[in-house]
């Protein structure tokens, strides 16, 4: 019996650490693309290949962010930026990260919303053979008129007041729609977040270059329960998936609403 068990315990050690040695091995590539193998990415540019295995990986494994926060900032830039060839990838990453299926249905919802209306839809095209290929049905996602959130009826009034003050009378229907669906509709919505609604919005608005809206809603953002450090480190990311410009149009209005709270 006793050399049994000692056969047993071999086996389990030797296992163990075979195991390891996979997940090490595997561990550099679950955050980067399977739309390009790396055999394919090596013979183009090394230096590529090599930056890749480094600095995506160690992208990845930076404290600031959770890994579920940084699926969610991925799959939001993705989204925006209507780069649908990877989004696949981060949409499993995001998923087996801990991001509910319902979760990232108010994901594209909202984003269709902030990155536009067909942007949304070439993701829910994408999202839509994943779900089926997990067997996430229309049970695990959001009722499409769920009891919303409460509103905050004097933040309310400072918004519509704030975007009576930007437009005056040049867009009625912007201001209306503004209103009733966006702040009274999708804001409300309880499956995601609102702290969560506020990343999405500023990764999607960092993404595409758009900081003219960026303070607001990075303001927005902090109050709703994101962090500076947090705020920080999406740029970040948002460096690596959306480019270094990008990034850096961001990085100086992030440092100044930081500056202006501190």
């Amino acid at each position: 019996m006793t050399t049994v068990k000692l056969l047993a315990a071999a086996t389990l050690t030797v296992a163990t650490i075979f195991a390891g040695q996979t997940m090490a091995q595997q561990t550099p590539t679950q955050y980067r693309s399977t739309v390009v193998p790396s055999e394919v990415i090596q013979s183009v540019s090394p230096a590529l290949g090599r930056y890749e295995q480094e600095d995506v990986a160690d992208l990845w494994k930076r404290p600031q962010l959770s890994a579920r926060d940084r699926s969610v900032v991925t799959v939001a830039i993705l989204v925006a930026r209507s780069q649908t060839a990877d989004l696949p990838h981060y949409v499993n990453l995001a998923l087996d990260n801990g991001v509910t299926p319902k979760e990232l249905s108010e994901v594209i919802t909202h984003l269709a919303f902030y990155a536009g209306w067909t942007n949304g839809m070439s993701a829910v095209a994408v999202t839509h053979e994943i779900f089926r290929e997990r067997n996430i049905g229309v049970d695990q996602l959001p009722a499409s008129m769920p009891e919303f959130l409460a509103l905050n009826e004097d933040g309310e009034a400072r918004r519509q007041s704030s975007v009576k003050n930007l437009l005056g009378t040049s867009s009625p229907g912007l201001e209306q729609f503004t209103t009733d669906p966006l702040f009274r509709d999708v804001w409300l919505r309880p499956d995601l977040s609102l702290r969560d609604r506020s990343l999405v919005t500023i990764s999607s608005l960092m993404a595409n270059g758009q900081v003219a809206q960026l303070a607001g809603h990075l303001n927005r953002a902090l109050d709703n329960g994101l962090t500076a450090e947090q705020a920080g480190e999406v740029v970040t990311q948002v460096a690596f998936y959306a480019g270094w410009p990008n990034a850096f149009s961001a990085g100086p209005v992030v440092a100044e609403v930081l500056k202006g709270r501190s």
